[in-house]
């Protein structure tokens, strides 16, 4: 399985969505950064993403997005093989 990062940040329901969502697909050892406790990794994630909002979610290399982005990939049968590092189309 591929390895999981999700920025967060803290009283973020979406980012608590994403983390249970992910459990409950299977989804150990997610590797939690919270940008409100290390704004050098809040910078670098708005650097590689483009983005300021969190949850930010990368699953392997891949950046999948927020929670509505992994929901979505999910709904279209991608998300289990981009978790088990199939290539996407």
């Amino acid at each position: 399985m591929q390895p999981v990062k999700l920025y967060s940040g803290p009283y973020c329901p979406y980012c608590t969505m994403a983390k249970q969502f992910l459990k409950s697909l299977g989804v150990t050892g997610i590797e939690e950064i919270r940008v409100d406790r290390d704004p050098a990794a809040y910078a670098e994630m708005q650097q590689i993403t483009g983005q300021r909002s969190v949850p930010q979610i990368f699953i392997g290399t891949t950046h999948v997005g927020g929670f509505t982005d992994l929901y979505s990939l999910h709904r279209q049968g991608g998300l289990n093989e981009l978790l088990n590092g199939e290539p996407q189309d």
